[in-house]
């Protein structure tokens, strides 16, 4: 099992590892400033290591992408695991990810 956590890459790209659920969101959200502050290019969120995902996760995903929106910085999440884009699509959200017949 993976631990949880954002690993920084180059580019600009942060790896998300683990469980995105209620018990982990605030473990992530408190990691937000790693990636968020201390630049003003686009910050890829890159989620291919996320073993499970809920509903608490995609909250956490509308905050990043309000967070990032506020600092005026770009954000864009790719390798959406299937749970969140599934969740994603339930809440009526897919425009605002811009998620589109199965693909991110």
């Amino acid at each position: 099992m993976s631990a949880n956590g954002i690993t920084a890459r180059d580019n600009g790209v942060f790896e998300v590892n683990g469980q995105v659920t209620f018990q982990s969101v605030p473990q992530f959200l408190a990691l937000t400033d790693k990636w968020l502050q201390g630049g003003t290019g686009k910050v890829t969120i890159d989620m291919h290591g996320v073993t499970l995902a809920d509903s608490a996760g995609l909250a956490l995903l509308i905050e990043w992408l309000q967070l990032a929106r506020s600092a005026k910085r770009e954000i864009v999440i790719t390798n959406m695991p299937d749970q969140m884009r599934d969740l994603i699509r339930v809440n009526g959200l897919t425009q605002v990810f811009g998620i589109n017949h199965g693909q991110d």
